[in-house]
């Protein structure tokens, strides 16, 4: 109806990776799935818990936590009930699996241990894969009266590589009050919100004047 289908269509022959399905890992697919992606592969072994349910996208019924079905299956269903190419893996990415991501033209980087954000980053180094790597850090104010923070998206391509390893945490950082459950969705939403225009903007369905390599 908007006659854009020139510009949908560069999405058509993308395969996409999400790696880590978690506040803002299921936002970022919540907005990515709603494109002409040829496919979607989400990597992630961790069970949906109740915590979940109130950082994901959407209402997650008690039924379907009752179910006791991993996050990844949880979210294939569920996009699948609009669009084909969803394919859950319900397995954390690792030493001896990591070289999977070189078959994909865009990586999503969802999670929230420098150290696997690291393997990937070194893992495909070396391949033309772009990988779109997002963080938040939380942090309570000296008074512990209010939450302060940041969202940060960084982008790692074959020319900028060495920029975005240095940029990226090594270390888990500011992740302690994250960690402790605390519901910020709307930091989730913000910090998705931030990566998904960057990458149309890198497929060239919006405008990309500035191509920065970091938000």
């Amino acid at each position: 109806r908007a006659g854009i289908q020139r510009l949908a269509a560069r999405f058509c022959q993308q395969r996409i990776a999400f790696v880590g399905l978690g506040g803002t890992g299921s936002y970022a697919l919540d907005l990515v799935a709603k494109t002409h992606a040829a496919e979607i592969h989400l990597f992630d072994a961790d069970m949906l818990r109740p915590h979940n349910a109130f950082r994901f996208p959407g209402a997650i019924s008690r039924e379907i936590l009752d179910r006791g079905i991993t996050k990844v299956k949880y979210l294939s269903e569920h996009y699948s009930t609009m669009r084909r190419g969803i394919v859950p893996h319900e397995v954390m990415i690792h030493e001896d699996n990591v070289m999977e991501l070189t078959k994909f033209d865009y990586v999503f980087l969802c999670v929230d241990r420098g150290e696997a954000r690291h393997l990937v980053l070194r893992a495909l180094a070396e391949t033309g894969v772009t990988v779109i790597d997002v963080g938040m850090g939380l942090n309570l104010s000296h008074d512990q009266e209010s939450i302060w923070g940041t969202c940060r998206v960084t982008v790692s391509t074959p020319s900028t590589r060495d920029i975005a390893l240095n940029r990226i945490p090594k270390v888990d950082r500011d992740e302690e009050l994250y960690a402790s459950n605390i519901q910020v969705a709307d930091f989730n939403c913000i910090n998705a919100a931030l990566a998904v225009p960057k990458w149309k903007r890198m497929s060239g369905f919006y405008l990309n004047d500035h191509d920065e390599y970091e938000t």
